[in-house]
């Protein structure tokens, strides 16, 4: 007996359909800086992004409290130190700035020394570039003299702690191997527990990482470097079936944490 095409098609349309809702939940998620223009904009490529079934966070801090419960509390960065690095911080933007506008100066008059070549000296327009390069080589001349001062600024306050930074970096990683010794077992218990799986994915060149996983709560995990601090994403989601979950990672709901 010959099966009808109408009901080739319905168990097509079935088959499809409990395909679908027994498939993985999707989501997309976006690493960018952003500024005054845009969410979007100053996207970051390279950043490993992970979506743990378990809140790492309430692991840690689980840990670090029977640790201090035994003993063993946390190595505390002394306040000076912390005064420091936002001192380094703060003057090794200043250098760069003026950095960026010796650069300007420097292009700039060899955009004029370019424009005068082949121009006659008693032309007026040859006059009129010559008097622009000689205000501007002032200026350039002092912006050179600021960028040597404040560099030397910025290496001698950063030589002067580097050392107490290396120190507190050891006591603070000796600390985590003693207080964090068990965590693998604890994260291999929670996900257990979860019943879901561990993925991660690095973002490309648009900043985007892209997940497919069974429908759950998950934390979205990540960082990203900065040159005396990280931005440190740990953020709740709930992947579903019926909807594609978008979620932006930048400063707004980063937690800034010091790094040495």
């Amino acid at each position: 007996m010959k099966r009808s095409s109408m009901g080739t098609g319905l168990v097509a349309i079935l088959v499809t359909t409990i395909l679908a809702a027994c498939g993985p939940g999707e989501a997309t998620i976006v690493v960018a800086l952003g500024d005054e223009t845009g969410e979007d904009t100053n996207t970051i490529e390279g950043v490993e992004v992970r979506l743990l079934p378990y809140d790492r966070d309430q692991i840690f801090d689980s840990l670090t409290t029977v640790a201090a419960a035994a003993g063993m509390p946390e190595p505390q960065v002394p306040p000076d130190l912390l005064a420091a690095q936002e001192e380094i911080a703060q003057a090794q933007q200043e250098w760069r700035d003026m950095e960026t506008q010796w650069n300007i100066l420097r292009d700039t008059l060899q955009k004029l020394t370019d424009a005068m070549e082949g121009l006659n000296r008693a032309q007026r327009a040859y006059l009129t570039l010559y008097n622009e390069y000689q205000d501007l080589e002032g200026d350039y001349n002092r912006a050179e003299q600021q960028l040597g001062r404040l560099f030397d600024n910025f290496t001698s306050l950063q030589q002067a702690a580097i050392g107490r930074m290396d120190s507190i970096n050891i006591v603070q990683a000796d600390w985590a191997d003693q207080a964090f010794e068990d965590v693998g077992m604890v994260i291999a218990a929670k996900t257990e527990l979860a019943g879901l799986e561990e993925h991660a994915d690095t973002t490309g060149v648009e900043g985007i990482a892209e997940f497919e996983a069974a429908p759950g709560q998950y934390w979205v995990y990540a960082r990203h470097e900065l040159p005396y601090n990280e931005l440190y994403w740990n953020i709740p989601i709930v992947i579903t079936r019926e909807e594609p979950l978008v979620l932006r990672l930048n400063r707004d709901n980063a937690v800034v944490r010091s790094i040495f």
